[in-house]
């Protein structure tokens, strides 16, 4: 009951077994081994461009999306190995290897189960749309990069983990290329487009991949042809089940891989909650976000201990699953079965696939990852969208996902906070107050007479950090000082910790010099930070009045209770 009070963890699995039926059963099987058949050239292909050996992209899919189906907050989310991680897994394997990537994977499944657990699931979808995008788009040209050697054949002993220095190398060992792998590439780019046009029903990667791998076993056997590399040249393919590995934590390795980490968990929780959303979009579902996040948390934690890379829910695995009758988590734990069985009985023959084959395959997915008609459509926002956009963009593709991220969402903090100044506005009224635009209260007077010696500042917006040296500066360009001050919240929605100093300044230095403050049309939500922080003891709660009548009224009683100035001598 606690944990139920306090975390929001509601599996759907289990609430979609209580009316479970045979009919149910039978789409939730088809959906699950076309599903399973779907990801497994995705599996092999994200594990090899990830750094890892093929099967370990297929007990990523299988023992992943199990976990993800088996305790996830979506019905249809299908769990796995994503392009969008291979750019910072890639990354951390050629700086850590594969044990710092373990580590890094099992603290960022903590982080998302610490997210979930807190409730953070919605407050992920506030991340800016530019900062997605832009992300999404320079992974996808990554992405692209990194397929050029397999491609064109090139022979190159380590490519580089860096955008430019792969087209350095890349340009070095031009006189290495090798038309029959860039001819097996582009045919199965061909395959992929134009396959869904004959059936849409079998995916046009695994189509490509069965007609590649037999056109490549001829080429070689038959015709001698032996330069085109396939799975089997680069690794070894075991089939059979995964042990489990110890991993070895220390501080040092932990500070060092946090920022990883911190990338992975954040990449992952987009990516997880922004398929589940357009999984809602077209089942009419709803998802429950936070318990999604501790399913992606709890999957990347296992995952590593068998040798696997990170998990996230996979957009275009899911959107597979919705279409071919996947309606409840049980599709999702078939296509996990389905990859298993695949590994154990067919996963030899993986060893034929050629290699330029999967660069056609992830080609195509970066293509799709590129979103370049949203990109191009983006350019013609705002100058402050456009350039948190390209800050994204060029940081994902020339540094690293890590330093975009965060670099991006600084610049988004800060380009808010510029936004909400600018709307934000502290004038100062000395003689009338129009009320002809105004709706505080009820009135029929047009225009409210301010009694001399007082003065009415307005804050029109919320009173935080960004606007307190805004205030500040209005206070002291103003010359002559009154006797009372009335200083109207109706329109402020929320204040900070920054905003209550400020005020609490002001209110000293009025205290100091002898003038009288006055709060006026303070909403509920203000007026608790007021009094949890005992502001409203310091000022009397008689001078927080409610609305600018109140307000007004009672500077005229100071004003009445001052003595009277000294007569002048003729």
């Amino acid at each position: 009951m606690w944990i139920k009070d306090k975390i929001d963890f509601q599996p759907k699995l289990f609430a979609s077994l209580k009316n479970y039926s045979k009919e149910r059963f039978v789409g939730d099987l088809m959906a699950g081994v076309i599903v399973g058949i779907v990801a497994l050239p995705l599996a092999i292909a994200f594990g090899i461009a990830s750094g890892v050996s093929p099967e370990k992209g297929l007990i990523t899919a299988f023992i992943g999306g199990f976990i993800v189906s088996f305790l996830g907050g979506s019905n249809v989310q299908i769990g796995g190995p994503t392009g969008a991680f291979i750019v910072i897994v890639y990354g951390i394997i050629q700086n850590f290897g594969v044990g710092g990537l373990a580590i890094a994977t099992v603290m960022a499944g903590i982080m998302l189960m610490v997210m979930g657990a807190l409730r953070l699931g919605t407050i992920i979808r506030f991340i800016p749309y530019p900062i997605v995008v832009g992300f999404t788009s320079g992974i996808a040209l990554t992405i692209f990069t990194t397929q050029m050697k397999d491609l064109f054949g090139l022979s190159i002993t380590k490519v580089p983990a860096d955008f430019i220095s792969k087209w350095v190398v890349y340009a070095e060992h031009l006189h290495t290329f090798n038309p029959w792998p860039l001819f097996v590439g582009l045919l199965s780019i061909a395959i992929i487009v134009y396959a869904p046009k004959l059936s849409g029903k079998i995916p046009g990667s695994l189509i490509a991949i069965v007609v590649m791998t037999l056109v490549v076993y001829l080429l070689r056997h038959w015709f001698g042809i032996s330069s085109i590399q396939t799975i089997g040249d680069l690794f070894t393919i075991k089939a059979s089940l995964p042990q489990p590995e110890a991993l070895s934590f220390n501080m040092e390795t932990i500070n060092q891989l946090l920022p990883s980490a911190f990338t992975i968990a954040m990449l992952g929780a987009i990516e997880s909650l922004l398929s589940a959303t357009v999984a809602d979009g077209v089942t009419g579902d709803k998802h429950h976000s936070n318990t999604e996040l501790i399913a992606q948390g709890a999957a990347n934690i296992v995952v590593p201990i068998f040798g696997g890379i990170p998990v996230t829910g996979a957009i275009a695995r899911t959107m597979t699953n919705i279409n071919n009758g996947g309606r409840t988590p049980v599709a999702g734990i078939v296509h996990a079965v389905v990859l298993l069985l695949i590994l154990l009985f067919l996963g030899p023959l993986t060893r034929h696939i050629p290699m330029a084959c999967l660069a056609g395959v992830l080609i195509i997915v970066s293509y799709n990852m590129s979103e370049w008609r949203t990109f191009r459509s983006l350019l013609k926002n705002p100058r402050s969208d456009v350039s948190v956009l390209l800050v994204t963009f060029f940081l994902t593709v020339i540094f690293d996902l890590t330093i975009a991220i965060e670099i991006g969402l600084l610049i988004a903090m800060f380009l808010f906070m510029r936004r909400v100044m600018e709307t934000t506005s502290v004038s100062v009224a000395r003689d009338v107050i129009d009320l002809s635009n105004e709706s505080e209260v009820l009135h029929e007077e047009e225009k409210l007479i301010i009694p001399q010696g007082v003065e009415v500042y307005e804050i029109d917006g919320p009173f935080f950090f960004g606007i307190a040296n805004k205030f500040d500066g209005v206070m002291q360009s103003l010359g002559d000082k009154p006797k009372v001050r009335i200083l109207r919240m109706r329109k402020v929605p929320f204040m900070d910790s920054t905003g209550l100093h400020n005020l609490e300044s002001l209110f000293r230095l009025s205290q100091a010099e002898n003038i009288h403050l006055i709060l006026s049309g303070v909403n509920p939500k203000v007026y608790g930070v007021l009094t949890k922080a005992g502001f409203d003891r310091k000022i009397g709660d008689e001078n927080i009045c409610t609305h600018i009548n109140e307000a007004l009224a009672k500077a005229s009683e100071v004003i009445a209770s001052f003595p009277p100035a000294p007569a002048k001598n003729r």
